[in-house]
């Protein structure tokens, strides 16, 4: 059907589909029980991140845990988790007095409930000891194992540390091990957590008034994102019943919570507010806005759902922990964006251009000096896009050349453990282990175990143990302890604890032949299983991801080449950020500005949690732009025009969207954490790269080196396109502040 001259939202006689009826008919109802349903989510979520972990970053299945929960049952002294360090000041660790005190906190101890294994360099045997002596003489460990499950042995550590730390007569206590390094790290999250909320949120607001010029349309994506995050809360507490869940993902969930809420929002409100400038009234506007950016919205919340999904492939509940968080708060985003959205535009009417900012500013000044914003930001949109589009030979070389710059320092990378350097470095915990580290024979705790199971004599104990003692990188082998048919030798590498030659060690202790089966432990051995599993998991997860997106991207464009740029690009576009995580946080540039402490490695599924979140929140930026190239496209036919069109009416959205989003990651990049730094502030550098560089200047370069073979299909595929395919579907409304171009006053409407 072809009109002359009809405004775009006031497209002929009122026809809403179903959705729109669903969403608009009773739209006081639909917010009111929104309303019930979150309060009920508050309820439900309240004390999730009481029963999240800390850790999870172990392959449950691998050798290493097996010999670690059976260490744990036959032998809690092997495996202790709580370290004191005893400070004499300047008196020895020998003298009396010292000795006398020392081993009474060691009995104090001892009598705790939920404290097993308790030992110490006061009362350990004459090999052990000298690992429990500070090589100056003045410092010495008390070890013991806190039993139960993490919730339970983090509340055990509450009773028991504030009386254990402190000034004890002649010597001073400070407490650390593996159990407080876990508890003060799940504490010093869920603090900066909520500092990181109080940063976003009022930031963001800013920024959406400065968008929308709006107050009420800023308010609507800032109450979306709180539906979608309180409601994953919930999710995320009900899981805890049923599997492990890190307390990291609270992080993700508040930063995507906000970041695609806002995205979503934005993308839906423009339109809407489009819609009326060009004449409709509410409710057409609305079923209008869901039909177009409604179904790109949707589609977009599966390409970031998909990416994401790739993380339950992998065992670590750390990283599956993500997937949950991830996978509930964008659904959740979504939902709210197309459900309780609409049903708020439809009662706010053109009041959602209350509070209208942009009329205050330019009150009182003449017409001529007051140029809409959007017809100003279309028209630096439109030059950008008619520069990238004479140059596109030098922007597509140029850009994809930067970004492999970029991306050279990840050729280093160096994989290892999270352990107490993730926290500040005034942390007690931290400032214990540092000690240990730098003061200690054979780093106490660092070593490995090796448990032997099965029937054997002392003669063949003996044997095992000296072709254990005599590979290269050992320094020295305690044991055996032997109960019933178990024992376990202790292993202390010549290095640091997770370095190249202990991993090393952890092959050649499993490759050397023993009259019984063994089993290596440890933080090296701990390290060497989670990247095994990692590199057995990456190739399924990588195709999962391409395969989906191929499918999904195609569906979208009915197109065999943009599929394959989008994956391409798409992934080049995260060089920065993995070549700036190794840079930064590996090789600790920047240390001191950032406030954190290098360990000299990145921990294993950081990388892949990164790619699967980064890569996400790049399609979603994709997503936006090649839908609207596709909807003119799909109008004019004219393939240069229609990316020129797409970058002209959507780059400034996506910017924004970008830029609101890299505030509420780099708010979570302010924690004193180390991985949650380094998962905020390389997101946040992640999304400006593909928002400022990649959709801006990259994608439309190659999309007009590629020209009309862009759009190019098989018959088969275009069949299936035809039948399945998901697009926009109508022309995207001019602005009533910005002149009609001669094209779109004839134009083709369904």
């Amino acid at each position: 059907m072809t009109e002359v001259n009809r405004p775009p939202g006031a497209a002929g006689p009122l026809r809403l589909g179903g959705w729109t009826r669903f969403v608009t008919a009773r739209p006081r109802l639909s917010l009111l029980v929104a309303l019930v349903i979150t309060a009920l989510a508050v309820l439900a979520g309240s004390g999730v991140a009481d029963r999240l972990g800390s850790g999870g970053w172990e392959d449950p299945d691998a050798e290493s845990t097996y010999a670690t929960k059976a260490l744990e049952r036959e032998f809690p002294a092997s495996q202790p988790n709580l370290l004191l360090l005893v400070d004499a000041g300047d008196a020895s660790v020998d003298d009396p007095a010292v000795a006398a005190e020392a081993r009474r906190i060691a009995a104090r101890l001892a009598d705790e409930k939920g404290v097993t294994g308790v030992g110490s360099y006061w009362q350990a045997d004459a090999s052990a000891a000298p690992a429990l002596r500070a090589e100056d003489g003045h410092e010495a460990l008390i070890a013991a194992r806190i039993t139960g499950e993490e919730k339970q042995a983090g509340e055990t550590l509450d009773r028991i540390a504030p009386e254990l730390r402190g000034a004890h007569g002649p010597v001073e206590v400070s407490v650390g091990g593996p159990v407080a390094v876990r508890h003060e790290m799940q504490t010093t999250i869920q603090e900066d957590l909520v500092r990181a909320e109080v940063i976003a949120l009022p930031v963001t607001l800013v920024l959406l008034v400065m968008v929308f010029g709006s107050a009420v349309a800023a308010l609507l994506p800032l109450g979306i994102g709180i539906v979608a995050i309180l409601g994953t809360n919930a999710v995320l507490r009900g899981l805890t019943e049923v599997t492990d869940v890190s307390v990291f993902a609270m992080n993700l969930t508040t930063a995507l919570g906000l970041g695609l809420a806002v995205d979503y929002a934005l993308f839906i409100v423009r339109r809407f507010r489009e819609e009326l400038a060009a004449g409709a009234e509410p409710l057409p506007a609305v079923g209008t806005t869901l039909r177009t950016a409604g179904r790109t919205v949707l589609f977009s919340a599966l390409t970031v759902a998909v990416s994401l999904a790739a993380m339950l492939l992998f065992p670590q509940y750390f990283l599956r922990s993500f997937a949950y968080a991830g996978i509930a708060v964008v659904l959740l985003a979504a939902a709210a964006a197309l459900i309780l959205l609409p049903a708020a535009l439809v009662l706010l009417g053109h009041r959602v251009n209350a509070l209208d900012l942009r009329k205050l500013f330019r009150r009182g000044r003449p017409k001529a000096t007051a140029p809409a914003s959007g017809a100003t930001e279309g028209r630096a949109w439109t030059r950008t896009a008619n520069l990238v589009m004479r140059r596109a030979p030098f922007f597509a070389l140029g850009t994809t050349a930067v970004l492999v710059l970029l991306g050279l320092p990840f050729l280093g990378v160096r994989f290892g453990t999270a352990d107490d350097r993730q926290l500040p470095s005034s942390a007690e915990s931290h400032v214990v282990q540092q000690h240990i580290r730098d003061g200690f024979p054979g780093s106490p705790g660092g070593g490995l175990e090796v448990l032997a199971e099965g029937r054997a004599t002392p003669a063949q104990y003996a044997a095992y143990k000296e072709r254990i003692a005599a590979l290269p990188e050992v320094l020295r082998v305690d044991g055996p302890l032997v109960k019933g048919e178990s024992a376990y030798f202790t292993v202390l590498p010549k290095g640091e604890a997770v370095d190249d030659p202990a991993q090393r060690l952890v092959d050649d202790l499993r490759a050397t032949r023993a009259p019984f089966d063994t089993k290596v432990t440890g933080a090296a051995a701990v390290l060497v299983d989670s990247k095994d599993a990692i590199a057995e998991r990456l190739p399924l997860a990588a195709a999962f991801i391409a395969i989906v997106t191929l499918l999904l991207v195609f569906l979208l464009t009915g197109s065999v080449l943009i599929p394959v740029q989008a994956v391409v690009l798409n992934a080049l576009s995260l060089t920065a950020m993995f070549g700036a995580v190794v840079w930064v946080f590996q090789d600790g540039h920047l240390s001191g500005l950032l406030g954190f402490t290098s360990p000299g490695s990145i921990e294993t599924t950081l990388p892949v949690l990164m790619f699967c979140v980064a890569f996400g929140l790049s399609m979603d930026y994709g997503v936006f732009l090649l839908s609207r190239i596709k909807e003119e496209y799909d109008t004019t036919g004219d393939h240069d025009e229609a990316v020129r069109h797409g970058l002209q009416r959507t780059g400034g959205l996506i910017t924004a969207a970008a830029v609101i989003l890299a505030v509420v990651m780099v708010a979570i990049g302010t924690s004193r954490v180390t991985n949650t730094k380094m998962l905020g502030l390389g997101i946040a550098l992640a999304v400006l790269m593909d928002a400022m560089i990649v959709r801006s200047l990259l994608v439309p370069a190659v999309m007009r080196l590629t020209g009309r073979a862009t759009w190019w299909a098989p018959g088969p595929l275009r069949r299936f396109h035809e039948r399945f395919g998901l697009s926009e579907g109508e022309s995207q409304p001019v602005p009533a502040t910005e002149p009609a171009p001669e094209r779109d006053k004839v134009s083709t409407r369904g």
